[in-house]
């Protein structure tokens, strides 16, 4: 049993079948600090086969950790750790591995490095790539590979600990922005300005499919929990839910409209448009939901964020106190707080339940592309244009 930000992972050896290691999520997204820790036991163990009686009081007591977690009230204040020279040239998007003991930076100088958090040391730089290196990832929650998606049309995928290139993908033919490991770490997606998708196979390093199913660009891409499903967002307002075993594909209903979020019903396929969040008078330019499913927050190019309910879509909150356009929004683990990232050179964290400003992390001298908060949400990563990343505690 593994212990995640409302989510139980279960891990079962199944011997029957040469000692194969089965895993089950089970997303806790209702759990509250009132919540009855023994009924939710009880539910559980009612509905899912894995969970014994030998191994009962170990899930209780990682439900109740979650629980603490939940209820933990989170107001801390962030200090500059580490201002690290980076690259040569602007950085275009940091990620965590899943522990937040490292952390990779991507760039216009067509490399990306992989950085130690807690001293500051780099460990690697990813180099072999001829453009500029735009989107990476971890394969968390594994760690032991990094996904890199550039500007000369291919992705590399490296191993995070010598720094080792495994493979080359090739076969996109224009820019890929946009790429994301299966939650299995089995296949890595990658998105392009081609109009399509492709699912690489990350053993063999083979192409296993392509979708050509959008008409302009691939601008995001994102698995489900399952690894069976994925979400592709174009800028022919449109998204893509992919069956990844049928093939079968869902075109969601057409977003219209400036400054409009459309949230979409994927159960069966469906692809209908639940509800439409308004209230930004310019672009959105970023969109995440809570770990628990139950917020949405949104960046918009107008300067300010907000964060919506999840169940009722109501706007709970504005975050506003930025002095330009907001390219980055996510939340801490906990979900109480939210981080944005600026063309105002800041970025600010947020309650999450009122929209007040807790903090402005600031010192970057240009505008900063990205941001991240690590697992435990006591560390946050910002890259900038100019050419730096600052490690916050």
């Amino acid at each position: 049993h593994k212990q995640q930000t409302n989510k139980l992972q279960l891990y079962d050896q199944d011997r029957e079948k040469g000692g194969q290691l089965r895993t089950k999520s089970i997303d806790l997204l209702n759990l509250t600090p009132d919540t009855d820790v023994n009924e939710l036991l009880s539910d559980i163990r009612a509905a899912e086969p894995l969970i014994t009686s030998s191994c009962a009081e170990q899930v209780k007591v990682l439900i109740c950790k979650l629980q603490e977690k939940v209820g933990q009230k989170d107001d801390r204040r962030f200090y500059l750790f580490r201002a690290l020279q980076a690259h040569n040239l602007p950085l275009t998007n940091v990620a965590f591995n899943k522990s937040g003991s490292s952390f990779i930076t991507g760039s216009y100088d067509r490399t990306c490095k992989l950085w130690d958090t807690a001293s500051g040391e780099e460990l690697h730089t990813l180099e072999g790539h001829r453009n500029i290196v735009y989107a990476i990832a971890f394969n968390n929650p594994y760690g032991d590979k990094v996904a890199t998606g550039s500007f000369d049309k291919t992705c590399k995928l490296w191993s995070a600990e010598t720094g080792k290139c495994f493979y080359t993908f090739r076969g996109h033919t224009a820019e890929i922005v946009c790429l994301a490991f299966s939650p299995q770490s089995i296949l890595v997606a990658t998105g392009s300005m081609d109009t399509t998708a492709k699912l690489w196979d990350v053993e063999s390093g083979k192409e296993v499919s392509t979708l050509a199913g959008h008409f302009a660009e691939i601008i995001s891409l994102s698995f489900n929990t399952m690894g069976d499903h994925l979400v592709m967002g174009s800028l022919d307002h449109t998204a893509i839910l992919w069956d990844i075993s049928s093939g079968m594909l869902c075109v969601c209903e057409v977003i219209s409209g400036r400054g409009v979020v459309c949230v979409c019903d994927i159960t069966g396929c469906v692809g209908q448009c639940l509800a439409t969040l308004l209230g930004h008078n310019d672009e959105v330019l970023d969109v995440c939901f809570n770990y628990a499913g139950q917020l949405i927050a949104t960046a918009s190019a107008d300067g300010t964020s907000r964060v919506f309910s999840a169940e009722t879509f109501q706007c709970l909150c504005q975050l506003e106190g930025h002095k330009g356009e907001i390219s980055k929004v996510c939340f801490n683990p906990q979900g109480s707080c939210a981080l944005t990232a600026s063309v105002d050179k800041t970025a600010r964290v947020w309650y999450a339940n009122t929209g007040a400003c807790l903090q402005a992390l600031e010192g970057h001298s240009d505008e900063i592309f990205s941001c991240a908060f690590n697992y435990e949400g006591d560390t946050i990563i910002t890259g900038s244009k100019d050419n730096t990343c600052r490690i916050w505690h």
